[in-house]
């Protein structure tokens, strides 16, 4: 059986400090020589830690919390400049200098391009709900230092700042999306996650020592954060046919076109690709600027964190069904699509070698993605094709020694500079297996669905 070769990676794959098991690096590929693949990642450890939860090996996961937490507060930076306090690294290592055992943090300063890992911090809430969820151990995000660690985040994306609207702004290339891909500003998934982490910090945050303002300032966010990623990121057919009829440069409060979006900016694929009874939310929205791609995490994370309606939920389970062929192919499952080629490529991505089309970001297939997949498809009674994609990434992933990532328009091919044993899809597989196994493991980030308050209409 594949399982027992992957627990076998996952368990070789741990990263201690001071005889405690602290996280997992990267990849084992044994041709990764200098690459930072012998690091943790934080959002890469993340289905990692929810195999050891649904097998109670929560050691593991309240040393991962434990020990970022403390690398929380930093004075590195790029050219004398400190990032705001509060940041989580994008990833740590264990160093020995022959007298003593440390962790090095990256916050960026390491990274390509040198940008922040704006969803690190995100991924780590959740992670810590993920923890008392299983554990029931809701003492620990009550320490005083845990109390401290969200309410430092939160002052990180609540700051006053020069934006008309309730979502999140970033840079390109500062979550999962870590290359120039044309995602910056107000990316699907970072906001989804900000809604996911709004909802954490509510459960968890106590009233006391000052908790009470940031708990309004939450609550107040959430619903307009909700109606917004609602209203005006959600395409189906209906809404394309509202977009095609825009009129453009209305002022005003009450007007149909509140971005300024060109109906000229609608893609030719679209139309024709969009089915009747299927939709998704927009990977990105800003001032007459709107992505129409489809971005797989943001979306799978909307269904589990409820952003997105029961109704909407449903869309976007019967678009990945209508179009299975483009967005789970050969190898489940395609990160976004369509691939950005041409011209397009060569401005939007910088004629980046690795974000060829079709390939890396730029709509390569990703099996770590599957472990979201099957538990919106649990949330969502879509049990049938989940279990679809899990047996195609079985046929295929312990003979290509679970690579990192896959080529091609349906995903035939290993990916041009894919690392092999990639821990994260590795845990990704059988994460979806656990969670098809026990529909009840998607509580540990799954999200009842809030009713939208009129009250929250206008930011």
């Amino acid at each position: 059986m594949w399982e027992k070769e992957a627990w076998k990676l996952l368990e070789n794959s741990i990263i201690y400090y001071q005889g405690r098991p602290i996280g997992t690096k990267a990849a084992q590929d044994p041709e990764m020589k200098s690459l930072n693949y012998d690091q943790c990642f934080i959002r890469d450890f993340v289905p990692s830690a929810l195999v050891f939860l649904m097998h109670g090996r929560t050691e593991i996961v309240r040393n991962f919390l434990t020990e970022t937490l403390a690398m929380q507060s930093h004075d590195k930076g790029m050219d004398c400049f400190e990032p705001g306090s509060g940041l989580m690294p994008a990833s740590f290592k264990v160093e020995h200098d022959g007298e003593r055992e440390f962790i090095e943090a990256d916050f960026g300063e390491d990274a390509i391009a040198r940008v922040p890992p704006v969803d690190s911090c995100l991924w780590w809430i959740l992670l810590l709900r993920a923890y008392v969820k299983a554990t029931g151990d809701i003492a620990l995000a009550h320490q005083s230092d845990f109390q401290t660690g969200m309410k430092l985040i939160l002052d990180l994306c609540l700051v006053h700042r020069f934006s008309m609207y309730p979502t999140l702004p970033v840079l390109d290339g500062s979550f999962m999306i870590d290359r120039r891909m044309g995602v910056g500003g107000h990316p699907l998934e970072i906001q989804v996650l900000f809604y996911a982490a709004l909802r954490t910090v509510k459960e968890l945050l106590l009233p006391q020592d000052g908790g009470d303002r940031y708990l309004d300032a939450v609550i107040q966010r959430l619903g307009a954060l909700r109606y917004h990623i609602r209203e005006y990121y959600w395409l189906d057919l209906q809404r394309i046919n509202e977009i095609y009829r825009f009129k453009n440069d209305e002022f005003g409060q009450e007007v149909a076109n509140k971005f300024n979006i060109h109906p000229e900016s609608i893609p030719a694929w679209l139309t024709e690709w969009l089915p009747e009874n299927g939709g998704y939310l927009a990977g990105n929205l800003g001032p007459g600027h709107m992505d129409f791609r489809f971005f797989a995490l943001g979306n799978l994370m909307a269904i589990l964190a409820s952003p997105a309606s029961s109704e909407e939920s449903q869309s976007i389970m019967n678009l990945f069904e209508e179009r299975s062929c483009d967005l789970i192919g050969f190898m489940p499952l395609k990160i976004c699509f369509p691939a950005v080629e041409g011209l397009e490529w060569r401005i939007v991505t910088g004629s980046d070698p690795k974000n060829l089309p079709w390939s890396y970001h730029n709509g390569g297939n990703w099996p770590t993605i599957l472990w979201l997949f099957a538990a919106a498809a649990q949330k969502t009674g879509q049990q049938e094709l989940a279990s679809r994609a899990i047996a195609l990434a079985e046929t295929r992933l312990i003979e290509d020694r679970f690579p990192e990532y896959y080529d091609g328009k349906q995903g035939r091919l290993i990916g041009k500079s894919a690392r092999i044993y990639q821990t994260w899809t590795v845990a990704g597989l059988l994460a979806a297996k656990e969670i098809m196994n026990n529909p009840k493991h998607i509580e540990l980030l799954s999200f009842e669905e809030e009713i939208e308050s009129p009250g929250c209409r206008v930011w």
